[in-house]
């Protein structure tokens, strides 16, 4: 008797996953079986999962607060931007195909069945399916088709809650305005609304919440305000990274076109001591950085075209000159190196590039995804690494003798002659504090002890506790739902 409740938004970005994840802490705090869901999502920020797949990050950390392992079950269709008009379709972990938009429109309703057979197979297991909606279900332009909003709830006859987002204006129209223009089958899923990330006194907005229910019907379950500790979870957007201004020590990112697998960022700037800044385009890299880190891309080749478009090449060469550090992660790795092939045009048309040149070694592209859960050894100092590998391309060289890192009994990565320039495929890898305060010594910046992990985990117990505090979290499980077996 597995019930269910789908979370959907009266926007983007109204802070949808957050609330998933704090829901479900809560929820199992009160000692239900919960797992995540979300139909379909948009991100090159992809988890590997303990099934040998892949699924968007916000649903793995979803899976945290739950205690469960992340899963292809709990994402069954991923869609990874390569370029404006087209992705690459993850299904049920692996790789489907590369459509342009349009087609992707055209074909979306025919992987409903895989997403239900996704969805059924978690409900077998749990007592409880939080369901994450994308964007907002008023693009009925996108409705016909849809397995993300209404789509997903039709097909699965789940309640929804609406959250609207305070924050950015126009609160009260997003939530009645989504009433007005959702088709009546639609408008009588929607049970309940609240409201998130409010600033300043909750009671101010009571007429507010009475006006819209007035002009839906549906329940209020609460202002939520906003979480100020929500910058300790792992980022979904880069760019919630980069307002975290920590200490002397900088860490300077550039943004990449199609940056992908930055949770890399998000343990050095939990660190207080650590200042991580994301470099937009048009801005040259700061010439204090301690450490300039090339991050992961989607699309390598076209970023390394952008990275040099932004005059970061020379920025780059005046450091290391300088003294300073350099780390390319994956696709970052990949750019450091003295030329990438792409002979079979996996990322566009067959190419060869020029690589920035810092790393001895050269990278051919090929359609085979490396996707592992890993654990490696720092070999400078002996410290466990725990991360993941998620790439195309085998990188070979000179520097690769000078490998790192230790991974399955063979050298991982690969370093310039002084060590100051360094390379590797294995993502996550500063979530392991002994590594993280080792490397960070290494390039002459120590960092003060930090139970990164821990940290997480707490902040999911506090924002558990923020929505108890301030939704009906009872009347929210109240509203859920029996799976219904034809479903």
């Amino acid at each position: 008797m597995t019930k269910a409740i789908m979370i959907q938004g009266a926007g983007s970005n109204v802070g949808k996953s957050m609330l998933v994840a704090g829901l479900c802490r809560a929820a199992v705090k009160r000692g239900l079986s919960v797992a995540p869901f979300k139909p379909q999502n948009m991100s090159n920020n992809a988890a590997v999962t303990s099934d040998g797949g892949e699924i968007g990050r916000a649903q793995a950390l979803q899976a945290r607060a739950c205690g469960l392992k992340p899963h292809t079950d709990m994402n069954p269709v991923l869609l990874k931007p390569e370029t404006d008009v087209g992705a690459q379709v993850i299904v049920q972990g692996k790789r489907f195909a590369t459509m342009k938009a349009r087609e992707y429109g055209t074909r979306k309703a025919d992987l409903i069945p895989r997403v239900l057979e996704s969805y059924h197979r978690l409900a077998a297991r749990h007592d409880l399916i939080v369901i994450e909606g994308a964007g907002s279900p008023a693009e009925i332009n996108l409705r016909a088709g849809d397995i993300a909003n209404m789509g997903f709830a039709e097909a699965a006859g789940c309640p929804v809650i609406l959250i609207g987002d305070i924050d950015r204006g126009g609160v009260i129209a997003q939530l009645v305005g989504t009433d007005v223009i959702l088709p009546d089958a639609d408008r009588a899923r929607i049970k309940a609304f609240a409201i998130n990330k409010f600033r300043g006194d909750p009671t101010l907005f009571a007429d507010g919440m009475t006006a819209i229910t007035d002009h839906t019907g549906w329940l209020p379950l609460g202002i939520v305000p906003w979480f100020d500790d929500a910058w300790k979870l792992p980022a979904e957007d880069v760019m919630d990274i980069a307002t975290r201004k920590g200490g002397a020590i900088k860490v300077v990112v550039p943004r990449l076109n199609r940056i992908a697998n930055f949770d890399d960022l998000d343990p050095l700037a939990a660190q207080p001591d650590v200042t991580v800044e994301i470099i937009d385009a048009g801005r040259p890299l700061p010439g204090d950085a301690d450490l300039v880190l090339i991050p992961g891309s989607k699309s390598t080749i076209a970023d390394l075209a952008h990275f040099r478009a932004q005059g970061w090449d020379t920025d780059l060469l005046a450091h290391v000159r300088r003294g300073g550090h350099v780390l390319g992660i994956c696709g970052g790795y990949q750019m450091l190196g003295r030329e990438i092939a792409d002979p079979d045009g996996i990322e566009g048309p067959a190419t060869h590039v020029r690589g920035l040149g810092l790393l001895d070694v050269t990278t051919t592209m090929s359609a085979h995804k490396r996707l592992n859960l890993s654990n490696a050894t720092y070999d400078a100092t002996g410290d466990t690494v725990s991360g993941y590998e998620i790439h195309i391309g085998e990188t070979v060289g000179p520097d690769r003798d000078n490998g790192w890192l230790t991974l399955d009994g063979r050298r991982e990565g690969a370093a310039s002659g002084d060590g100051r320039v360094k390379g590797c495929y294995l993502h996550g890898l500063f979530a392991s504090d002994g590594f993280r305060g080792s490397y960070m010594a290494g390039i002459g910046a120590p960092v003060q002890s930090l139970n990164y992990d821990a940290g997480v985990d707490a902040t999911l117990n506090e924002l558990a506790l923020h929505l108890e505090t301030h939704l009906d979290v009872a009347a929210i499980l109240g509203l859920a739902e029996t799976i219904p077996k034809s479903a």
